[in-house]
């Protein structure tokens, strides 16, 4: 490894971000699990969470959920839950704010938010958007304000709008001005991403 792709992986890692991640509920179409991952990996997150469409890693389209995630999974942690409830007790025990983006009479604009407290985006399924019981149990729920005709985005893009707007704010904040990891698992994840790049995979 030249010295150089060695001041890349680590100038990344200075400035991934530990609380702030997703959770990806049900999301089944490979090109979005994957462009999602990539807005993941561009504002500095650490480790993405899913609930995939089938029990464990059960086929997507005839691939696992970690094989349609493309490069980005290569540099953010993919972690797999088995349901819903299951989901949100792991994050909650991390102290995260849970917000859904979901319309609903309570939710508000998605930049009203303070995302520089650790913070979870729940996003659902490409069709009907989270469940009821991710609804019920989120701290809150943002929209993404339209003027046109179609009332929604892609998932893809909703996750990518609010994304940068937590960017934004933590970029303000200094969130990306020094590691925010401890030493120990900054090395964690540096020994993971050169073991990788070592095998041909980064």
């Amino acid at each position: 490894m030249t010295p150089e792709r060695l001041a890349r992986i680590r100038a990344v890692l200075d400035k991934r971000q530990p609380d702030l991640t997703v959770l990806l509920e049900r999301v089944h179409k490979p090109h979005n699990l994957s462009a999602i991952l990539r807005s993941c990996d561009a504002v500095g997150v650490l480790e993405a969470h899913a609930i995939p469409p089938a029990q464990g890693e059960l086929s997507l389209q005839g691939r696992t959920y970690n094989e349609t995630s493309g490069s980005a999974a290569k540099w953010v942690g993919l972690r797999l839950h088995d349901d819903t409830a299951s989901a949100f007790a792991f994050l909650r025990r991390q102290g995260f704010q849970m917000l859904a983006a979901h319309f609903s009479p309570q939710a508000v604009d998605y930049r009203q938010v303070d995302y520089t407290r650790p913070t979870c985006i729940l996003l659902g399924t490409e069709k009907w958007g989270v469940s009821l019981e991710a609804a019920q149990q989120a701290d809150q729920h943002v929209i993404i304000p339209m003027m046109g005709m179609v009332q929604s985005l892609n998932v893809s893009v909703a996750a990518a709008v609010i994304l940068f707007e937590a960017q934004r704010q933590r970029l303000e904040a200094g969130f990306y001005d020094r590691p925010r990891l401890s030493p120990a698992r900054y090395q964690e994840v540096l020994q993971y991403w050169l073991k990788r790049h070592e095998q041909g995979e980064g």
